[in-house]
């Protein structure tokens, strides 16, 4: 979902200089000899939100591989 080094993976939007964000080391098996890649993530909440991007995508990908589906994306 995410276009750009400074975008969150999750929602899409930039992530600011003064804003905590996340980053998720991404390694495709299937890149053999290549760097791995990088998602960032919001770590701070917005406004009226519970959970953090994050939050959201860790517990979407524990979901799923509970369910048997492996990992999110």
């Amino acid at each position: 979902m995410t276009n750009g080094a400074n975008e969150c993976a999750y929602c899409g939007l930039p992530i600011g200089d003064e804003q905590k964000w996340v980053r998720e080391k991404v390694y495709q098996p299937t890149l053999v000899g290549r760097d791995p890649s990088y998602r960032r993530y919001h770590a701070d909440l917005f406004s009226g939100q519970e959970i953090s991007c994050w939050e959201k995508h860790q517990l979407e990908t524990d979901i799923a591989r509970n369910n048997g589906y492996g990992y999110a994306a």
